[in-house]
């Protein structure tokens, strides 16, 4: 540790911190445009000039080693004048529009301008104009003239999202930040670039010119989409959600968000959205009242069970539902004596799991990782938070090695990569596992070939310290998910490394954990989605040809179905569905999500339930209700959630450990080889990202149409 003296007051750093670092420590603040706690220093906008001593000039605080004894003046008359003179400069060319500028009052530049900036400049030449720039529907690049060069967004894209989509060229009053050859800006993360914009150069395309930020209530909130469990503040305006910005947590999205994540609000605000109950009577959709509608549905099922019985009654429930509604979900359909219920939409096989599956470590560790192998898996795309964790790493030394069926840029540098189709995955694991048994002298549970890719990754995997085997969404997926698991236990017990899934959605860990799986006897999503499966079906935020390993041909199932109960945000379901209960969207309901790490999170509802919606967990308890079942006397959701965790284990932040478990009994074995897991692409992961406008706009989501033959 090396101490300096800061203002007169004693700090201790460790060696090779940067004054700037030292000020962070010590509380003291130093204006600043181009520094950045998470990038690399780049001392270009000099706002950071301080006063050391026997030093001839000012020193910018943010590239400036600490010395022991130094002595750091960052408020002398030495250092004001410097920082006074480089906001002088700044404003030289930089346009006075704050009235109409889209930043205005959460401005960095306007606010250090108010504290070092002149009342008048000594400049009147004709100031600079920088064309704007088109590079997509997510990155409003329309005042340029504005940009102060700090090159944030062009550190961001290089270090951070590990393209560097934005640079600068010429120079001097000639410097512009473009993407030099006129392309879009695509990357699944680059919606923080406009937060990392200390002006107005880089706005939300979305958001532009729809509120003030004054104007804006701030609420917190937690993301539904994938199972990082980014923190969210959600920006309010009019009871109507006007915008999405990140909240820092360091132990989960750090102080960034994926695309989708910032943008996917959009949806709630089309005309997509459900407002009021409606059934399906002679072939066409009549909206109707909660109590009729309710009615009719508790009717039905009735009906059915005194039929059929009732396991010909099942759930289907999406991962991306809160905690609150998955247990009711549950209760309702076991209250009627049926365990069918399932969220394994995507699964091929249904295998008896040992425990919560789960990352088997925390997401904080991805960061310092030294070696990882990741199995069936497009991890920038699938788990884009995840992937900017491993890239850090991979910056640092880390070694990541890759068995999939594509060969995706990740954005980062691959140690081993094997390229082979999904029905082979068990065959190259158990490659690795022979390599790695022929290293130690131990026989791999599964004869295999040390072909020399399987070499460098059991070389790989056997050096380093901290290690982990993740399971991609296409692993969990598998036909043979058992096995690659299992004897991705086998290799992990042989080199120290942990094991765990991905996990697909924002909820996957929690619907394990309320149990939201078939019971003694009960069919899963596979049986339910086949044809004559079901006599009734309750979809909980689930749309079966998008959602469901089967698509058009579960759908289809479905449709042949006696009653199918559709409850969603949206118009969804509409030609197969008898009834469609609106149910409120993550932003209006109170609920809980369990993140991979098994991070339990609840949130409060932002805004009122639109029009006639209401939150999911209420419809599901009237209707156990009017149903007459045991055990739905619930008056809030935080009730809801005591009684699917338990009273003592809902006070804790965390899973308990003993609850979760990636072990299988399973035997490894080959299996089918021609597998072909169903995946879904970035932006067409569930209901709500699919509704987003401007999502939907983007490359990814026009490749992913493309790939399937649809059009927009």
């Amino acid at each position: 540790m090396i101490e300096i003296d800061l203002d007169g007051q004693k700090v201790s750093v460790t060696e090779g911190s940067m004054i700037m670092h030292a000020a962070d420590k010590a509380g003291s603040y130093i204006p600043h445009f181009c520094y950045h706690k998470k990038l690399s220093i780049a001392a270009n906008c000099r706002m950071c000039l301080v006063d050391v001593e026997k030093a001839p000039k000012p020193m910018p605080a943010c590239a400036t080693p600490v010395t022991n004894g130094m002595i750091v003046r960052t408020r002398s008359e030495k250092a004001i004048k410097a920082q006074q003179s480089v906001m002088e400069f700044l404003l030289i060319n930089h346009p006075l529009d704050c009235p109409i500028c889209d930043q205005g009052g959460e401005c960095q530049l306007q606010d250090l301008a108010v504290g070092y900036g002149a009342s008048n400049s000594r400049y009147a030449e004709e100031k600079r104009v920088v064309l704007h720039k088109d590079v997509g529907p997510l990155i409003s690049m329309e005042e340029m003239s504005r940009c102060i060069h700090c090159t944030r967004c062009v550190r961001f894209g290089q270090e951070v999202a590990g393209v560097m989509e934005l640079g600068m060229i010429h120079r001097g009053e000639h410097s512009e930040i473009t993407t030099v050859l006129g392309d879009t800006v695509d990357s699944e993360v680059s919606g923080n670039m406009i937060d990392l914009c200390p002006v107005g150069a880089l706005t939300s395309k979305p958001f532009r010119y729809s509120a003030r930020p004054w104007e804006l209530s701030r609420r917190k909130s937690v993301s539904p989409h994938d199972s990082t469990g980014a923190n969210l503040i959600v920006q309010v305006k009019n009871n109507k959600v006007m915008r999405v910005l990140p909240l820092e947590n360091d132990a989960t999205n750090e102080c960034w968000l994926a695309d989708r994540d910032r943008f996917s609000y959009e949806a709630l605000n089309t005309s997509e959205r459900l407002t009021a109950p409606m059934l399906k009577q002679g072939g066409e959709w009549k909206t109707v009242d909660w109590q009729t509608a309710l009615e009719y549905v508790a009717n039905g099922l009735k009906q059915v069970k005194d039929q059929h019985g009732a396991k010909a009654i099942g759930a289907l429930v999406s991962p991306h539902s809160t905690v609150e509604e998955l247990f009711l979900a549950g209760q309702l359909v076991r209250g009627l004596g049926s365990e069918n219920i399932d969220y394994r939409l995507r699964n091929a096989e249904f295998a008896t799991g040992e425990g919560v599956r789960w990352l088997g470590t925390s997401i904080a560790s991805l960061s310092t990782l030294q070696r990882a192998l990741v199995v069936g898996s497009n991890i920038r795309k699938d788990h884009p938070l995840f992937a900017l964790r491993l890239r850090g790493a991979v910056r640092s030394g880390a070694k990541v090695s890759v068995i999939h069926d594509r060969d995706d840029d990740w954005a980062m540098n691959i140690a081993s990569r094997v390229t082979v189709p999904a029905g082979h995955w068990m065959q190259a694991l158990a490659d690795v596992a022979t390599a790695i048994g022929n290293d130690k002298g131990t026989k791999a549970p599964l004869n295999g070939n040390a072909t020399e890719s399987a070499k460098a990754i059991a070389a790989s995997l056997q050096s380093g310290e901290r290690k982990a085997i993740l399971l991609g969404n296409a692993a969990a997926h598998h036909p043979n998910a058992s096995s690659l698991l299992s004897l991705a236990n086998w290799i992990a017990e042989q080199t120290g490394a942990s094991v765990g899934y991905l996990t697909e959605a924002a909820n996957t860990v929690g619907a394990q954990l309320v149990k939201a799986l078939p019971g003694q006897g009960g069919l899963n999503a596979g049986q339910m989605l086949a044809a004559g499966g079901l006599k009734a079906a309750l979809l909980l935020n689930v749309e079966p040809e998008f959602d469901c390993a089967g698509g058009a041909r579960a759908a289809a199932a479905l449709g042949q179905a006696d009653m199918v109960i559709t409850l969603s945000p949206f118009k969804a379901n509409m030609d197969i569905s008898d009834v469609l209960l609106p149910i409120a969207p993550w932003t209006e309901t109170p609920g809980t999500f369990v993140n991979a790490e098994g991070r339990v999170q609840g949130f409060h509802a932002v805004v009122k339930p639109l029009a006639e919606t209401r939150p999911g967990w209420k419809v599901l308890r009237v209707l156990g209700n009017l149903l007459g079942l045991p055990g739905f006397e619930f008056e809030s959701a935080q009730e809801v959630l005591v009684a699917a965790r338990g009273a003592d284990d809902a006070k804790n932040e965390m899973v308990q450990g003993n609850l979760l478990g990636n072990k299988s009994t399973a035997a490894a074995w080959i299996g089918d080889t021609s597998a072909s897991p169903v995946t879904a692409s970035i932006y067409q992961l569930d209901g709500i990202v699919r509704r987003a406008p401007s999502l939907q706009l983007t490359a990814d989501a026009r490749a992913a149409l493309a790939a399937t033959g649809a059009t927009a």
